[in-house]
């Protein structure tokens, strides 16, 4: 029968022929393993027929592949990239990391085609793609701009805290967030993706796991503290603040392709009319930290209830001081709160 039997605990009896019942037993071994023993990962890695490419990211392709009848999507990694496809598989496999906004970790492996060495990260498969493809083919109403933007706050809010307790969760930073990086779910719903340059804080020894580099991402995207070197890089809420200003700028793509405002806007990248297509360091820092400029939030909105509220949550996560920014669990309860509003209207 076609059963996937993962068993309790640490004993793992490998039998799985049916997608749907690996996918329960990942979410039920999150709070004791945060994912599969390493064999039971290449098993998986080593049946599935890959199809085509969907993507290429910063370290390689991503294609669709298939195991056991089902999408999933393969991240490709060349050896060299060796310590990125390592960073990103331990990132995904901590401890309490599922969530339905983020993107669901299966497996990891490495396979020798007889030339060379690829790495593998084997993740749950979207077909609507990232965010960034999905509003430049899409426009949305004032609702589904609500979903996306609430399923958004509510993956980062769930990597910004901590978990605490035996088998708790450490603090995660993103530090990529932005469109290209966040993928659209069959339901409309998100899931923050990319987790290859996140950080993890250790509350009990105030640390963070990785060298305290600021500077990464993608510069568009970079928060002013980062651009212009201020960023206190000893305090690992600043890292949770600079992922909330790049939460505002994904906020402002969204809500431009809203129908619901007067005046529907064609896609449009952040900054797209104050820098080039391919910023540098110097050119954000010009535009974002002396020019102090931020996207614009056009008057129209103010007609629509939703995008309203959109444009308040952009201004409060734009703030240049980054301890006046909004927190991700307070933005997810102030959309959450507009829902119930709406519901009662």
């Amino acid at each position: 029968s076609e059963k996937c039997s993962l068993g309790k605990n640490k004993t793992f009896l490998f039998s799985c022929v049916c997608y749907h019942s690996l996918i329960a037993g990942l979410n039920a071994l999150d709070s004791k393993m945060g994912g599969l023993p390493l064999l039971v990962q290449r098993t998986i890695a080593r049946t599935i027929v890959l199809q085509e490419i969907v993507g290429k990211g910063r370290f390689g392709e991503v294609w669709r592949g298939k195991w056991c009848g089902e999408d999933v999507a393969v991240k490709i990694f060349s050896s060299r990239d060796e310590r990125s496809w390592f960073r990103e598989a331990e990132i995904y496999q901590t401890i309490m990391l599922r969530h339905e906004n983020v993107l669901g970790f299966i497996a990891a492996d490495n396979k020798d085609n007889g030339t060379w060495t690829q790495l593998w990260l084997v993740t749950e498969y979207y077909e609507q793609g990232s965010l960034f493809d999905y509003l430049n083919s899409n426009t949305v109403t004032a609702d589904e701009m609500i979903k996306l933007t609430f399923s958004i706050a509510s993956g980062l809010a769930h990597l910004h805290m901590e978990i605490v307790g035996t088998q708790g969760k450490p603090a995660i930073s993103h530090r990529d967030l932005k469109s290209k990086n966040i993928l659209v779910k069959r339901n409309e719903s998100c899931a923050i993706a990319d987790l290859g340059l996140a950080v993890k804080h250790d509350s009990v020894l105030n640390t963070i796991d990785i060298p305290q580099n600021p500077r990464v991402g993608t510069k568009r995207y970079m928060a002013p503290e980062i651009l212009d070197d201020t960023m206190n890089i000893n305090n690992f809420e600043s890292f949770k603040r600079a992922d909330i200003y790049s939460l505002g700028l994904v906020y402002w793509e969204i809500s431009r392709r809203c129908l619901d405002g007067g005046i529907m806007e064609e896609y449009q990248l952040p900054y797209y009319d104050a820098v080039s297509s391919d910023p540098s360091i110097e050119e954000m820092k010009k535009a974002v930290c002396e020019q102090k400029l931020r996207p614009n939030i056009p008057n129209q909105w103010q007609s629509c209830e939703a995008l309203r509220l959109m444009g308040r949550i952009m201004r409060e996560c734009w703030f240049t001081n980054g301890a006046a920014r909004l927190t991700a669990l307070r933005i997810k309860k102030t959309i959450s709160q507009h829902c119930g509003q709406n519901s009662k209207a």
